[in-house]
């Protein structure tokens, strides 16, 4: 290997392993000699300041001296996931102790939890050696029932058995959209999520790429779990190809429907509720509405987790237990007010408390009047393997030729026998044999390979199979793909060559 090789691999590594002081939050000022808890959290400023600041006071009345919050923010839930997966299998590698250089992680969905309390293995010396980013850390029992009324809501649970993380908060995923721009189209304020297909929203839907944000991975989980497999890929298809854009950042899209960039953007309940909030205090009236579709989002958990080598863990067991006192659960939701006993001082963070309580005590003093363990129910058509899909099958269908996507979605809706309709329109809906043959070639999901033939992917048994062979690389001895590729990419090429196909059918049918 040569000279400028190695300089290039350890600059790289120097990147990744040092990302968490990279990514020091620049609006603390660290002391060096203060006792510390150090939490990376994809948070925003607004709830690091409010969190921080109520901490610090607690925790000095509660035990008589003072600590201080530093936070690392070195990007969303996904990045944030895959850097520890990196530090810790390096340090394993190695044969270094793991850990060591932050307490906790503070923030994202429960799936990201679930999976940072998974064993990471590798091979050194000839034995194997595993640990988890995550170790447990047990709350009282009666402490769990003061703060948890139920252990699931809906089909989710709101804290790990084993005690890897603990919900903080409840998200739920829906759609903000600009009044505004929706009355310049004439289109209607959404109520479902197959609003997102209405072709007077052609070029005007903002959206994020699931690969890159955990949040609207979820949001097109809960499309998915709610409406089935097959309708729910239709209202995500039409959804993109209606796209302008595939951001990274899921902050993009509320900040482009609130400037009038865009007419209806997927986000995390709180991003609308807080972008519809800020923009009515500029005097923007109600031009900016968030809508949780009724009956058809997923409440999630935003847990908290401690990390195996928590350098302060005294300090950090304590955040945790912060976290879930009614002190720490009325900044979510009340209005702040500077000096207040409970709730922010200065940012009001529209956030759902996990902690029931705040719900039968304290209902009239919340921003948003909404009860989640009401409102919660379980979805139709659950099935943990969906998730797994929503990332390499979007990427194939909508990402990697957006363009011809876009282009055969015009074709249809401006075929002279389309409907006039706001709803989703299927093969099903028409009676035009040219416009029914392009939907079926638009709508059509790829068959998979398996030593067992060629299976559909739109029943929880054939999604485990094809997850488990091609997804995590079951199938590596089986030529499917090169051997220096990994399955999961070699799926999402396949899928994307399957759906530029398609599309490429639908235009030369247009053209008949």
């Amino acid at each position: 290997m040569n000279k400028r090789a190695v300089t290039i691999i350890i600059g790289c590594l120097l990147v990744l392993f040092g990302v968490p002081m990279y990514f020091q939050d620049e609006t603390s000022v660290v002391d060096p000699d203060a006792e510390q808890v150090i939490i990376i959290t994809p948070h925003n400023e607004q709830i690091r300041f409010e969190f921080g600041r109520a901490f610090e006071a607690w925790h000095a009345k509660a035990f008589g001296n003072e600590v201080q919050v530093v936070w690392s923010v070195p990007g969303g839930t996904s990045e944030i996931r895959r850097m520890l997966q990196s530090q810790y299998k390096h340090a394993l590698e190695s044969g270094h102790d793991v850990g060591g250089e932050a307490d906790l992680v503070f923030g994202g969905g429960s799936y990201e939890h679930t999976v940072l309390s998974k064993p990471i293995e590798v091979e050194r010396d000839g034995a194997m050696h595993t640990t988890t980013i995550t170790t447990p850390f047990h709350l009282s029992e009666s402490f769990l029932e003061e703060v948890y009324p139920q252990e699931e809501i809906g089909d989710t649970p709101l804290y790990d058995p084993e005690g890897y993380w603990y919900g903080v908060a409840l998200s739920g995923f829906g759609i903000v959209y600009n009044n505004h721009v929706l009355d310049a189209l004439g289109v209607g304020a959404p109520m479902n999520w197959e609003a997102l297909c209405n072709p007077k929203l052609y070029g005007h839907i903002a959206l994020v790429n699931p690969a890159q944000s955990g949040s609207v991975t979820t949001a097109f989980e809960a499309i998915l779990k709610n409406l089935g497999w097959t309708r729910g890929w239709q209202v995500l298809r039409r959804a993109a190809g209606n796209a302008r854009y595939f951001s990274a950042s899921s902050l993009k899209p509320p900040a482009d429907v609130s400037q009038g960039d865009a007419a209806m953007g997927v986000c995390i309940d709180f991003y609308g509720r807080y972008q519809s909030q800020a923009i009515k205090r500029m005097g923007g009236g109600d031009r900016i509405g968030y809508i949780d579709p009724p009956g058809t989002t997923m409440i999630d958990p935003d847990p908290i987790s401690l990390m195996r080598g928590a350098p302060n863990r005294t300090y950090a067991e304590r955040f945790i237990e912060f976290c879930l006192t009614e002190e720490a659960q009325a900044l979510w939701q009340f209005e702040a007010k500077e000096e207040q006993e409970l709730g922010p001082h200065s940012w009001e963070l529209r956030r759902l408390p996990v902690r029931s309580s705040l719900y039968e005590l304290h209902m009239d003093k919340l921003i948003d009047q909404v009860n989640p363990y009401e409102d919660a129910v379980k979805a139709p058509y659950p099935d943990r393997n969906m998730r797994a899909f929503i990332a390499p099958l979007f990427s194939g269908m909508a990402m990697d030729f957006h363009e011809l996507l876009s282009e055969a979605w015009h074709d249809i809706f401006t075929h002279p026998a389309y409907p006039s309709s706001s709803t989703i329109v299927t093969a099903d809906d028409v009676d035009d044999p040219e416009l029914k043959s392009m939907l079926v070639a638009f709508d059509a999901m790829p068959l998979v390979q398996t030593p067992d033939g060629l299976v559909q992917l739109d029943s929880p048994s054939e999604r485990a199979i094809v997850k488990k062979g091609w997804l995590r690389d079951g199938y590596r001895t089986d030529h499917y793909w090169h051997e220096e590729e990994r399955g999961l990419r070699a799926f999402q090429n396949n899928v994307a060559q399957f759906f530029s196909s398609q599309y490429e059918l639908v235009l030369e049918k247009n053209k008949q």
